[in-house]
């Protein structure tokens, strides 16, 4: 299993998509769509577009899943989906090690610090691929080099990532105040459509 998810990673990063598991060619079919950017450096601004995009892949509009199997919660005590009503939710699927992963995070740390005043919680899901990405020191190393100071659970059973259905590193999701998700988006890339929806979805 590990070589599969290993080869379909490597093959999408060529294509600069960043996602693995099976189901890849969903995210395939929107290649050329949302072309990779630039990450921005903390503190930087993040273009805006005029106008609201069409999500790049659309959330089904079920219920935000709780959090499950978490083994370890970092810059935060345990939360609950009945605890973050009433905000807007950014779940973020990301293991350290994996590159793509690594350069949506400026956005993810940027959206974090300019939103959070105004109901956003963003929650970054760590679930590993490599034995290496399950230990809670190497996270907080992440941690600590990205900036990172939002809540981040330790999915290493896959509970919470299978509770999504979820196939992707890294993969996004919003949430209205309700807690239905509205959005998704997998793989790098449209950053602007997802700032969109997190300006929309505020209010």
């Amino acid at each position: 299993m590990d070589q599969v998810r290993l080869g379909r990673r490597q093959l999408l990063i060529y294509f600069g998509l960043g996602v693995t598991g099976s189901g890849s060619a969903a995210v395939l079919r929107g290649f050329g769509s949302n072309p990779v950017t630039p990450a921005p450096a903390v503190g930087e601004d993040i273009p805006i577009l005029g106008a609201l995009e069409e999500p790049a892949q659309a959330a089904s509009g079920k219920k935000l899943p709780e959090f499950q199997g978490i083994s370890q919660w970092l810059n935060s005590s345990p939360l609950t989906t009945a605890s973050l009503k009433g905000n807007v939710v950014l779940i973020q699927f990301w293991t350290f090690a994996c590159i793509n992963c690594q350069r949506t995070l400026p956005y993810i740390v940027k959206w974090h610090q300019q939103y959070a005043a105004q109901g956003l919680r963003v929650i970054g899901i760590h679930t590993p691929e490599f034995a290496f990405e399950r230990q809670a020191n190497n996270v907080q190393r992440a941690l600590k080099q990205h900036q990172i100071s939002y809540p981040v659970p330790l999915d290493n059973a896959y509970k919470t990532w299978n509770a999504y259905n979820n196939e992707y590193w890294p993969n996004l999701y919003l949430a209205d105040r309700q807690g239905m998700l509205r959005y998704s988006h997998a793989g790098e890339g449209a950053y602007n459509t997802t700032e969109q929806t997190i300006r929309r979805l505020l209010g």
